[in-house]
């Protein structure tokens, strides 16, 4: 009887080129469905995984999720084992679950949540380099406040979204948006909505952070929603500041995190 996995993962971005399979690159879905089939030692039915989302390279994960198909019934403890043994060690599967045949990673999600890392400082800390996005001149963090609650809401987000996106309808909604900073100056932000295009997080980031630097006005983000211009936007945050955090099924548990966060 074929059975249906939902798998929370959780990898360091740094040495992927992302999330989607690509020739010749390693990819995490490339070194899950290695995993995944070896474990199903089937050849005769390749084991194909849908992901939640995709991450650009650099990008790190939380709370990635995925489904697959196992042509038999394994318990999902021995899942999440059996993955874990031969995943690489920049790769965790923290969950397993099964669930209905009808479930889809990628299709049933009502939101996910994005974390962003900045690290303001002149030179870049070797210890941080894969984990916060640098930035070499230093934001307020009061304008960067003033200025974020405007991307919160249903909106046509074409200034904010890369080329070579595939997404026809530029139209997503932002349920919160925070910016705060910690003690040593890092600015962190985090992003939870309905869904988010290529690039989206990274180039809210870089529009926020040049706020903060005062290289443009805290009022300018509602006239860049509606100029529809990528140009006007212009730069993309680090990727390796950049992981996600939480996808979300179930729209109480999502109200709930809103109440929290």
């Amino acid at each position: 009887m074929v059975t249906r996995y939902k798998i929370t993962l959780a990898y360091d971005g740094t040495n992927f080129a992302g999330f989607q399979r690509q020739p010749h690159q390693r990819t995490v879905e490339q070194v899950l469905t290695k995993a995944v089939n070896k474990m199903a030692k089937d050849p005769d039915q390749p084991v194909i995984i849908y992901g939640a989302g995709r991450t650009d390279a650099g990008v790190h994960a939380f709370g990635q999720v995925v489904h697959f198909d196992l042509p038999t019934a394994i318990n999902p403890e021995g899942v999440r084992r059996g993955l874990n043994s031969l995943l690489p060690v920049d790769t965790l599967v923290k969950k397993v679950e099964c669930v209905p045949l009808d479930f889809h990673a990628r299709y049933d999600t009502v939101g996910k949540r994005y974390w962003y890392r900045a690290y303001q400082n002149e030179f870049v800390d070797p210890f941080l380099r894969n984990y916060t996005g640098h930035f070499k001149f230093t934001a307020d963090i009061e304008r960067i406040q003033r200025a974020i609650p405007a991307l919160v809401g249903k909106h046509d987000f074409t200034t904010f979204v890369a080329s070579g996106s595939q997404a026809h309808d530029h139209v997503r909604e932002i349920y919160s948006a925070k910016a705060w900073a910690l003690d040593d100056g890092e600015i962190q932000f985090e992003f939870c909505g309905s869904g988010f295009l290529y690039n989206q997080v990274r180039i809210m980031v870089a529009v926020l952070m040049e706020i903060g630097q005062g290289r443009r006005e805290v009022d300018c983000i509602p006239q860049l929603i509606a100029a529809k211009n990528r140009a006007q936007a212009r730069g993309t945050a680090p990727a390796s500041g950049l992981y996600m955090k939480k996808v979300y099924y179930d729209q109480a548990e999502l109200q709930a995190d809103l109440k929290t966060y």
